[in-house]
């Protein structure tokens, strides 16, 4: 990202971020990109206006149709379950007959490309869990200079999503696929490879001044260069949360587009008539655009290895179980919470009942995290998967 825009173009930047319909955002962007110069240095930046000026151009569309009553169905998915994962891939991968052998969605599965136009959820278990699965539709190719494109309806299924299932067609040159899929990915500000640091931006008048909490490292500036780096884009009221390590060209970068990580797992399709050679020469070069993520050779004709995938996603999804236990019940909750890995005790009771952690007086646990079964544990105490948990508070009945 750039710095040191000229102040027209600052206040123009302002002017969108002051906007509230996709119409003002619409005009507010354009008359910014007039004003950003032309130089190496502002190439990405005007890259990314450019594309989210095509993605409002789409939802004022897209909003157009709906109100007329002649609109496609809408490409926002409501997450169910424990988990949201998205199925991207080219035309013909084979994610239809995935998503059908993996869960009870009843997709159309056919060797013409572009099939499925709208996104297809469907459930599938993990032990006593609930995972839930989107299809999303197939690359488009001719529709972008590059020829290849995925649109922002359907990278935001990628970025609303809590993971990625990332299905390669092995009878089809799978390490073109995998290049496309990742830049496709990084154009839509979704990485696949954790980053070292994170930037959170939330501008609130709620909030006087610029916050900054560092819950990570400013690598190369203090808190004074952040708060004046977002006073010139005219930021004034907003709390900033730097995660990891961070620099200056990071939260520059964050003002205009925040990238988001998704975990992703890796499927290589259609694998039944490969030899085992093959495969292990194709996981080598596929790990190369995927460092971080785990690839797997799957066939949905043989179902090989189809059992392996909810324990992968979840392995994964960086989340845990933990079960509730009411005072002098015997058995715990069948339904459990689901939170981030590292969650700690406090997480724990905001998901239950907020109003607990007022009278929080100690809680018991039982599971992998406890010393010994019913141990007397604080709201600092972190929780692991398959934890049971008991909350005592001050006042009886609360």
């Amino acid at each position: 990202m750039p710095t040191n825009l000229p102040p027209e173009a600052r206040a123009k930047w302002a002017k969108y971020l002051d906007a509230r319909t996709p119409e003002e955002k619409l005009r507010a962007l354009e008359e910014y990109l007039s004003t950003i110069p032309k130089h190496k240095g502002t190439e990405n930046l005007r890259a990314w206006v450019r594309r989210k000026i095509a993605d409002l151009k789409e939802e004022i569309e897209e909003r157009k149709a709906r109100r007329s009553g002649s609109g496609a169905p809408s490409f926002f998915i409501e997450k169910e379950g424990a988990a949201q994962i998205v199925i991207l891939g080219m035309p013909n991968s084979g994610k239809s007959a995935l998503l059908r052998a993996l869960t009870n969605a009843k997709p159309h599965v056919s060797n013409i490309p572009f099939t499925t136009k709208h996104p297809i959820p469907g459930m599938m278990y993990y032990e006593d869990i609930q995972l839930q699965l989107v299809e999303a539709p197939a690359i488009v190719e001719g529709m972008r200079r590059g020829s290849i494109w995925w649109g922002s309806r359907v990278l935001g299924l990628a970025r609303n999503a809590d993971a990625l299932l990332i299905v390669l067609d092995s009878r089809n040159d799978p390490l073109s696929q995998a290049r496309i899929i990742v830049q496709e990915l990084k154009e839509g500000g979704v990485e696949i490879v954790k980053p070292r640091g994170e930037v959170v931006i939330l501008r609130s008048k709620a909030v006087h001044g610029i916050k900054v909490i560092t819950l990570g490292k400013l690598i190369d500036c203090t808190v004074e260069d952040v708060r004046k780096l977002l006073s010139s884009y005219g930021v004034f009221n907003a709390e900033v949360k730097i995660f990891g390590e961070v620099s200056l060209d990071d939260i520059e970068a964050s003002i205009f587009e925040r990238k988001i990580f998704k975990p992703a797992i890796v499927l290589l399709n259609k694998s039944e008539k490969l030899e085992n050679e093959i495969i292990a020469e194709y996981i080598g070069k596929i790990k190369k655009f995927f460092p971080s993520s785990p690839i797997m050779p799957v066939s949905s004709l043989t179902r090989e290895n189809l059992d392996k995938i909810p324990k992968l996603l979840f392995d994964n999804l960086g989340i845990i179980r933990v079960y509730t236990k009411e005072p002098n019940e015997s058995s715990p909750s069948d339904k459990p919470l689901i939170l981030k890995k590292g969650a700690i005790v406090a997480d724990a009771i905001k998901k239950i009942r907020e109003d607990y952690l007022k009278f929080f007086k100690y809680a018991k646990i039982w599971g992998p995290s406890a010393k010994y079964p019913g141990e007397r544990v604080g709201l600092d105490h972190q929780l692991q998967d398959g934890d049971i948990i008991e909350v005592r508070t001050k006042i009886k009945g609360i």
